[in-house]
């Protein structure tokens, strides 16, 4: 064995996902591509796992990586010689009651608008493909023909093959002892070999794709990968006689899938209450190793199998199998960048999807590190999402036992996890609290999403349909329409940049002027090199050499990195200071009336036009207000210290009882952004959208000579918009929309709407969607008849390029 004393790059794990990286890297050229594997590879997970190759995930995204990864496959046998077991057998879904008929209906929907091939089928439809079946309670399913199946650890092994073939050096049995770092970069690894020998690899980067041991490989880079190992249950059959292929079959609503391999029967649970293992650390030894059974645990999803499936109460069970595969906390994977590194990357966490997620993850990570820049829109398993809190040891354990679960768990629209709440809550939370707030969970932040009325229970009752806080939203909505409300905005990232050089660093990374009068507010967005969008932020110039950076809750600290990784040799200091204050926005026609009431400050037009802030007495203390909204109305954020906060509520609270001061939440927010067309980063606006495609060009500085991305608007400019983000409303009242329904333009599917939600005061649901207009106008576009694909049902909708509600923008100016 010889280990090189460099390599470019040192990949640590030989679980598919590794494999999957080194094969990519080389497949882009790279040739000093080392990867180390503590004991043999796939003997972590990727030997056990099921082998399930479906192609349709939750996002555009997402499903683009796995298709990508079962076409791979499907090549991957010639290209190597190593068998690998894949076939495309198909999968169906089957629903056991209406509300998850409802979910399966709008997956097919969304498959239209990602281009997989799907077919809805009737109960007896179900029955036809998949004979052995009990349908008792079957209402409906889906179809995916071009799904398949293969064998993992030989897919592994073909990828490493293939990767070899290319240059590429990997090593079993070698253990990463330590990574050596010097300030934000690793320099190199140092190794241990069983048979005794030990070295040091110099490295210009690392990959953490070390599976369920990720998050101790991440703290020996310095680095959070928060992730947990579950236990994870499967029986085997013995041999039934006559079995003949069949699609893997999916009964969510009995947390169990079914596989057939080799004429035997594969039953695999996802149980409501899962197991986490290892919190002590995995044992030295761990290879291809199983963990004890716990029948009793599994006994509950074996029992509705067997009426489910009656061949399992004439076969005997071959084999009982229960192995550990990691979780996340959000059931998404952790790839690309560390925010708390310059050359650590990350791939790991594929919560029991990594065979259909690795080729298309690793493809995704290979690109990403070979240009410096993501290919498409990460942002659903970005690393750069999870917040450093995650990591958290108790934390991670108390999410995982829901995490497992939640796979097949019905995916009802504005669900919230009921594990491991509490974490970090605003200044404001005991008083919301109080007056019946309902809370949901972001980046770990407790936020009020709606108000429950006295005597209503304060909790979720979740449905496809009207859930039971739609009354109580609509009301918020009017009282932000007509009268005034008050919502809590404390979770939005506060970011500080100053110094000497911070008007010239804000200009080269935002697209819109820096350059304004102290108090000014300006929105705008970083943009990358080709003029996505990588962030969407409001910037309030505090002094001649401080601003405020605000930021969405979720993507605070991307935004925060983005900046510290464009920051050079600037004299500037980035803090976070989201802690520091809490935010209420005073929102409606009658804000004015209640800030006034409040504070001797002048709110007029004249002294505190929209778009600039200024320090105000409140009460008995002091505050900043920043005349914005996000809701389309006359309105101010209020930023007061995290010591005065109460009282600031409290003050404000007091004087608006004769106003019809209303409390709100983040569904009211939504709704109201939505109606006016706001985007919303991360669903209407990503690092793949164009500024100017996105309708933003009006963001942009006006003969800026330089910001990062100004190159690829002027390109834009002159060869014109290859599409535009529209926004939709459903002629019919009743239907709703949440994202992702498909976009029918005179009859064909032209995209997906990238987001949704009810427009109460429009009286109608709502959405935004790109639709294909190259060489088009404005009113040509407009000219076409639209549809929305809502389960399967098209609606018909009103598209305008301009808001549906105020276009002229006249009532946040009042």
């Amino acid at each position: 064995m010889t280990v090189p004393a460099k390599a470019r790059v040192v990949i640590i794990g030989g679980g598919i996902i590794g494999c999957s990286v080194a094969y990519h890297l080389t497949k882009l050229g790279w040739t000093d591509v080392v990867l180390l594997e503590r004991k043999a590879l796939t003997s972590g997970t990727t030997w056990h796992a099921a082998g399930l190759i479906a192609q349709l995930r939750s996002s555009a995204n997402t499903t683009r990586l796995a298709k990508y990864s079962q076409e791979l496959y499907g090549g991957l046998e010639a290209e190597t010689g190593l068998a690998t077991g894949f076939r495309r057998v198909g999968s169906i879904t089957v629903a056991l009651t209406d509300e998850r008929l409802e979910e399966i209906r709008r997956t097919a929907a969304m498959a239209r608008a990602f281009g997989v091939e799907v077919d809805e089928i009737s109960t007896a439809e179900v029955g036809q493909r998949y004979g052995h079946l009990n349908l008792d309670g079957v209402t409906g399913g889906v179809y995916l023909p071009k799904d398949g199946q293969g064998d993992p650890g030989n897919i592994a092994l073909a990828l490493a093959k293939g990767a070899r073939q290319r240059g590429a050096q990997i090593f079993e049995r070698v253990a990463v002892t330590s990574v050596k770092r010097e300030a934000d970069r690793v320099t190199g690894v140092d190794w241990q070999a069983e048979n005794g020998e030990a070295g040091h690899i110099a490295c210009d980067m690392i990959v953490n794709c070390a599976g369920m041991w990720g998050r101790a490989v991440g703290q020996m880079a310095g680095v959070n990968v928060p992730l947990q190992a579950c236990e994870h249950f499967y029986i085997v059959s013995e041999p039934v006689a006559g079995l003949e292929q069949l699609p893997v079959l999916r009964v969510p609503d009995e947390c169990a899938y079914y596989k057939v391999d080799a004429g035997k029967m594969m039953l695999g649970a996802f149980e409501p209450v899962s197991k986490p293992w290892g919190m002590a650390g995995i044992p030295e030894g761990f290879e291809f190793d199983q963990l004890p059974e716990d029948f009793d645990h599994f006994e509950p999803i074996l029992e509705a199998a067997v009426n489910r499936m009656p061949m399992l109460a004439e076969a005997g069970i071959h084999t009982f199998f229960n192995g550990p595969e990691s979780f996340t906390p959000d059931n998404a994977y952790h790839l690309g960048l560390s925010p708390d590194a310059s050359n650590v990357w990350v791939a790991a966490g594929f919560n029991s999807i990594g065979i259909q997620s690795a080729g298309g993850a690793g493809m995704a990570l290979a690109e990403w590190m070979d240009t410096g820049e993501k290919p498409f829109d990460l942002g659903d398993v970005d690393i750069a999402r999870m917040q450093p809190f995650q990591g958290n040891r108790r934390y991670l354990q108390e999410r995982a036992t829901e995490a497992l679960g939640l796979l097949y768990a019905d995916h009802f629209p504005y669900r919230q996890k009921a594990t491991a709440r509490g974490v970090r809550r605003s200044p404001f939370h005991a008083h919301l609290v109080e007056r019946g707030a309902v809370f949901g969970e972001l980046a770990g932040w407790e936020r009020a999403n709606w108000f429950a009325r006295e005597g209503q229970p304060k909790e979720y009752v979740y449905s496809w349909k009207r859930q039971n806080f739609f009354d109580n939203v609509a009301a918020e909505v009017a009282a932000v329409r007509t009268g005034v409300g008050l919502y809590d905005m404390s979770s939005f990232g506060k970011i500080r940049v100053e110094g000497r050089d911070a008007e010239a660093f804000l200009n080269r990374v935002c697209g819109a002027q820096m350059s304004v009068p102290v108090g000014k507010i300006v929105y705008t967005q970083f943009l990358n090199a080709r003029a996505g969008i990588e962030a969407d932020v409001t910037v309030t110039r505090l002094s001649e050499t401080a601003y405020l950076v605000v930021t969405p809750a979720a993507t605070r600290l991307a935004d925060e990195t983005w900046m510290r990784r464009h920051l050079g040799d600037a004299a500037v200091v980035i803090t976070d200071v989201t802690a520091g204050e809490g935010v209420l926005a005073v929102m409606g026609p009658r804000a004015r009336e209640v800030l006034q009431a409040v504070s001797p400050a002048d709110f007029s037009n004249a002294v505190n036009p929209f778009g600039t802030a200024q320090t105000v007495e409140l009460g008995l203390g002091l505050a900043r207000v920043h005349r914005v909204s996000y809701v389309g109305e006359l309105g101010w954020e209020v930023y007061v210290s995290s010591d005065m906060a109460a009282h600031a509520f409290e003050t404000i609270w007091e004087a608006g009882q004769g106003m019809g001061l209303t409390l709100c939440g983040m569904h009211m927010m939504d709704c109201a952004r939505s109606e006016k067309g706001f985007r919303h980063f991360g669903h209407d606006i990503t690092c793949e959208d164009h500024v100017l495609e996105a309708g933003l060009g009006f963001a942009l500085g006006k003969d800026k000579p330089d910001y990062i991305g100004r190159d690829a608007v002027l390109a834009k400019r002159e060869a014109g918009l290859d599409r535009r983000l529209v926004q939709f409303m459903l002629t019919d009242p009743e239907p709703l929309l949440y994202h992702n329904e498909p976009i029918l333009r005179d009859g064909r599917i032209v995209g997906h709407l990238t987001s949704g939600a009810y427009g109460h005061h429009l009286g109608g649901a709502v959405g935004l969607g790109y639709v294909p207009c190259k060489g088009e106008s404005v009113a040509e576009v407009l000219a076409s008849e639209y549809q929305i694909d809502v389960a399967g049902v098209r609606v018909p909708a009103k598209a305008s390029m301009k808001p549906l509600y105020d276009p002229a923008s006249e009532r946040v100016r009042m």
